[in-house]
């Protein structure tokens, strides 16, 4: 999809334009947040998100080389300055700080290109870097499951001061004509958004056969978020009660969307026709998710988008206990006991060892106002409080550090769940039971004989009376033919 006209925030844009004027930096290279609409056929943009310095301190962007006058030798006049100035970007940090702001965006809203302040001269000079940067940026946010082929590159010149904005196209080779200029104005944007809402509601139960490849836990949660994604496919919506069969838009500020999904087969059920059964996966909760959306754009959109929301957010969720796992994986201590593994080991424990139940709570989703009626998100672990979010939104988001606290939503009261445990315990209670009396019997070999022969008895003598009332049945019967015939 390529996007014929991009409209800007105005309110937004300025008041980045104003602050890169006043910084006096010679280069500057962000992201652009908003939303490319396929039925509307254009791009909008929300904001510009600089990318900030490295952990080493260092700019994501800087400019090298400078402007040199070139004289001739004999001649009285002298050349025209040659500007040879480029920009040296990197564009793995840039990558990475993409990466990290898709977790904090809710439905509809995307990282949708990269920016760039610098002059004419140095763009020209580095437009190959700056598709590498583009496509790094893209593959490390993807906008959804079947991507857009294009994203955005807005060019902020200081020397002459004009805006320029051209589409990206990510399966073309990286050449200049990757880069096809677009119309670009600016306007209001973030007033005509409306507003989305749906509580999510989901118990899965994933069994895990012993013949399967997948072992590990992380694994068998990434599978079932796919098997998540695939039931939302064919799930209906509701819109403010209204089924949705057409695509008109709608009217007002909040609309709540209700999902209505299809009668499935039960996999507990399932595995119990398989043969070698491990255990079984418990994951359950509620997620909570937004989607803005144009006025103009049609209700099946926000339906896409608040779908596609869900999933992400299962998906972030799971990566940022990776990504602790990644941090902290050598200054932590292995837990022998699997009862006592914490969300940081998750991603090294195999179910095929697991001899005792092992319980997860995922980080819980809240949100944060941004810009307008617009909410971002981030994820707390259950021992964070909204205290951490200041330092969050401040790094990625570029936002003020004076934060009203309680204009914090916290619509999920409690946090996404996992246990993993037998298969028996959860799918055939009374099997569980039948296998600990057998260990108990095991540790206790005269307990194991008496209840034995107690249950020889028991069961002998329900067999001998059963065969006393068929005879006595059988003697009443031939007594009652007797008086019959007489």
């Amino acid at each position: 999809m390529m996007v014929k006209a991009v409209v800007a925030e105005e309110s937004r844009l300025t008041i980045v334009e104003d602050r890169l004027a006043q910084s006096a930096i010679p280069s500057e290279i962000g992201l652009v947040i908003g939303r490319l609409s396929s039925p509307l056929d254009r791009g909008f943009v929300f904001d510009l998100i600089p990318t900030p310095p490295n952990d080493a301190g260092e700019a994501a962007c800087s400019l090298v080389g400078a402007i040199k006058d070139d004289k001739k030798k004999g001649s009285k006049g002298k050349s025209p300055a040659v500007d040879s100035s480029s920009l040296v970007i990197d564009k793995d940090w840039v990558a990475e700080h993409a990466r990290q702001v898709r977790r904090m965006l809710p439905g509809g809203v995307k990282v949708i290109g990269v920016y760039v302040w610098a002059s004419e001269t140095a763009v020209k000079n580095s437009t190959l870097m700056l598709c590498q940067a583009v496509k790094a940026v893209a593959e490390a946010a993807p906008l959804s499951v079947i991507d857009s082929e294009a994203r955005l590159l807005v060019h902020i010149c200081y020397s002459p001061r004009r805006w320029t904005c051209r589409n990206f196209f990510l399966t073309s080779n990286l050449t200049s004509n990757s880069l096809r200029p677009c119309d670009f104005k600016m306007g209001r944007v973030l007033t005509s958004l409306q507003t989305y809402k749906c509580i999510y509601n989901f118990d899965m139960r994933l069994p895990v056969s012993r013949a399967s490849n997948v072992q590990k836990l992380i694994d068998v949660i990434r599978n079932g978020i796919s098997i998540q994604a695939d039931v939302l496919k064919d799930a209906k919506a509701m819109i403010d009660g209204n089924l949705v069969v057409s695509a008109p838009s709608t009217l007002g500020d909040l609309h709540e969307i209700e999902l209505l999904l299809p009668f499935l087969k039960d996999t507990s059920l399932e595995a119990c026709r398989q043969k070698e059964v491990d255990g079984i996966v418990v994951f359950r909760g509620s997620v909570c998710s937004f989607a803005y959306l144009n006025s103009k754009e049609p209700v099946s959109e926000a339906v896409t988008e608040i779908k596609g929301d869900i999933i992400t957010s299962l998906q972030s969720r799971l990566d940022i206990i990776c990504d602790e796992v990644d941090a902290d994986k050598e200054a932590q201590d292995v837990h022998e006991d699997a009862n006592e593994v914490a969300s940081e080991h998750v991603s090294q424990l195999f179910l095929h060892s697991l001899r005792k139940q092992c319980n997860l709570s995922f980080p819980r989703r809240v949100f944060v106002p941004w810009l307008a009626d617009i909410y971002i998100c981030d994820y707390l672990q259950p021992s964070e409080t909204t205290v951490v979010l200041k330092e969050h939104c401040t790094e990625l988001m570029s936002m003020e550090a004076s934060m009203d606290m309680t204009t914090v939503l916290e619509p999920e009261k409690e946090a996404l769940s996992l246990s993993a445990e037998s298969f028996w315990d959860v799918a055939v209670p009374f099997q569980c039971a039948e296998t600990s009396l057998e260990k108990k019997n095991r540790d206790d070999d005269t307990r194991t004989s008496s209840n034995a022969t107690s249950s020889s008895k028991s069961s002998g003598i329900n067999i001998m009376m059963a065969v006393f009332v068929l005879i006595l049945a059988v003697i009443i019967g031939f007594v009652f033919l007797f008086m019959m015939g007489s």
